[in-house]
Formats: structure tokens, C-alpha cells, sequence
């Protein structure tokens, strides 16, 4: 299916999820299309105002002034007249009665023979309060957020297990604790620079977060190392889990001026007991990690011993499903 019929069959859907309002009209200026932003911000629901005209006073577009613009030639009557876009501030008028601040862009639409068939015309609401929130849900967000591998960062990875270790104190949900150190790091830095071990760390990110069940979390800890938070499992599939990830990185790579350089990590696995800290848990997980490296690296090392087969998880295995 190629995209034009892919967008015919989904273009709907697809608007109704932009968070912007949208609303298409005729040459006539009636409605045709109100996406579920347009209900959100304006409070008239698709059935309340299509096959209406805009200039109806549906929306009441004024300007700062408190011109009416739906009684003269308003932007969208504009872009159908001139066939060029439009952007302007104006104050739409919503359902309930109050006015809400919006920046309106209206283009015209045109058929493939470069006719104008209709115009549309795209909102966002500028009030801010409105604002405001989003930005400090982008804050709370960004605060959580490692920059450089866009994973959790240490401190909600941390909150996250102690929320887990209470979890499993009150209801017995067991869960598992990786602690991943990325092999020989200091090399990639000396050697081919520190841009170089970021693209490790970002490679190494994204192999874990595309790989990653939805129920688990991956989170940076600091320089080389992540820790994952493995939910629901006993020793034994913790330790599979770990190697189908450790193959995974193993299987990356980054290029540096053509030359493709390989990744591997060692991995310390452990599950979360009886009395655990979020210090005691990280450490047990972190010292097991320190056990790989001093067998070779690029292995993993779990509180159950791993039969030697598992060691070096076949190819074949990796993209079982978990």
C-alpha cells in the first residue's frame, strides 16, 4: 500500500489525533471536517457544527480590538479569495460562553489541477495558564530524562525501584535489577574521542529501549552504566533476559570515520529479596557486574549460576519472544 492510499484510508484518524484543532470547509466556507482538538478547545463537538457555515458565528472569531471577524472577510475567507495562508491571533468564542486566546493559520486547499476547492484552518490555544501546563508537564518531563540517552535518569530509575521494593513488600511481586557497565568505555574515549563514547551510550540506549518490554524500565545510572528494572521474573528467565539483551548490544555498533566499531557490556543480574534497600539491591547487582569483568567481560553474571550453554546465548535466540 503505498502512502497516499495509506493516508486516504487513515487521514481521518491521523487528524483527530493532532493536538491542534482543524476544521476544513467548501468554497461556501461550510464545514466539512472538525477534528476531536477543535471539540476540545471550542467545546462544540464534529455533530454540532458540521454542514454549518463558519460564518455563522459559530466561533465568533474577534480580534483584540473586539472586531468581528466572522461578519467581514476573516482569514479563512482570505486564503479562499487569494489563495494564500494566513497566521493571526484572534479570540474564538467557546460553547460555554468565555472567549479563549487561539493563533489561527488558515491555507487554502486545492484539487490536482491547482483549483481551490475549500480552505482549512489550524488553531492552537495561546492562553497562559494553557501554556504554562503544558510547560511544566515538558519540565517534569525533561527532569526525568537523561539528555544524552533520552532513557530515565538515575533519580527516577532509583524512585522507581523504591516503589517497586514497597510493592513487593505488601503484595510479593517479584522483580529483577540489571546492572549493565559498558566494556572497555574509557577506550572509545581515548582513542576516537568523547563524541565517540556518547554515540556508545546512545547506541547502547536505543538497543535497550526498542528491545525493552513494555512492563520493564531502562533507566542511565551515570557515565557507562544503565540499570533495568525487570518485572515479573525469578532468577533464571532474569538471567535469559539479560543475555538476550547483552546479545543484542554485542550484535551493535557505531561508525567512526567509516570504521565500524563493535559494543559489548557486562551484566550483573539480581533479584530483589526480603529486606533489600535500593542501595543494597544496586549493589549486589553492581558487584555481580564487576564479577563479568574480571571473567572476560561481555558475559553476565546472576545471583543463580547459568549453565554454561547461556553463557553465550545462541543467535538464534535473540529475537525469541520474552
Amino acid at each position: 500500500m503505498n502512502i497516499k492510499a495509506i493516508f486516504q484510508e487513515n487521514g481521518r484518524k491521523i487528524l483527530d489525533h493532532v493536538p491542534a484543532g482543524i476544521y476544513m470547509t467548501d468554497c461556501e466556507r461550510k464545514i466539512l471536517f472538525w477534528n476531536k482538538a477543535a471539540w476540545t478547545i471550542t467545546g462544540y463537538p464534529a455533530r454540532e457544527v458540521i454542514g454549518s457555515f463558519c460564518y455563522q458565528n459559530i466561533l465568533m472569531h474577534i480580534d483584540e480590538m473586539g472586531n468581528n471577524l466572522c461578519k467581514g472577510v476573516c482569514p479563512l475567507a482570505h486564503s479562499l479569495m487569494d489563495g494564500t495562508s494566513m497566521e493571526k491571533e484572534v479570540f474564538l468564542h467557546h460553547k460555554d460562553g468565555h472567549r479563549v486566546s487561539v493563533l489561527i493559520h488558515t491555507f487554502p486547499l486545492k484539487d490536482p489541477q491547482g483549483k481551490i476547492t475549500g480552505a482549512a484552518e489550524i488553531f492552537t490555544n495561546t492562553n497562559p495558564v494553557t501554556t504554562m501546563q503544558s510547560r511544566i508537564r515538558e519540565l517534569e518531563r525533561m527532569a526525568m530524562l537523561d539528555p544524552l540517552s533520552s532513557l530515565p535518569n538515575r533519580q527516577h530509575i532509583g524512585s522507581e525501584i523504591k516503589s517497586r521494593l514497597s510493592e513487593f513488600l505488601l503484595y510479593g511481586q517479584t522483580f529483577g535489577v540489571l546492572f549493565l557497565d559498558v566494556d572497555h568505555f574509557k577506550k572509545f574515549n581515548d582513542t576516537w574521542g568523547h563524541e565517540a563514547g556518547d554515540k556508545v551510550i546512545q547506541t547502547v540506549a536505543a538497543t535497550l529501549r526498542s528491545a525493552s518490554r513494555p512492563f520493564d524500565v531502562f533507566g542511565r545510572w551515570g557515565g557507562e552504566e544503565f540499570v533495568g528494572l525487570i518485572w515479573n521474573v525469578d532468577s533464571q528467565n532474569l538471567a535469559m533476559i539479560a543475555n538476550r539483551y547483552r546479545k543484542l548490544i554485542e550484535k551493535s555498533s557505531i561508525s567512526i570515520d567509516k570504521t565500524k566499531i563493535g559494543i559489548t557490556v557486562s551484566i550483573g543480574a539480581t533479584i530483589a529479596r526480603t529486606g533489600d534497600t535500593l542501595e543494597a539491591l544496586i549493589k549486589r547487582a553492581d558487584t555481580l557486574m564487576y564479577d563479568c569483568k574480571k571473567s572476560g567481560r561481555n558475559c553476565v553474571a546472576s545471583d543463580m549460576p547459568i549453565p554454561s550453554h547461556l553463557k553465550k546465548i545462541p543467535d538464534s535466540l535473540i529475537d525469541r519472544p520474552l
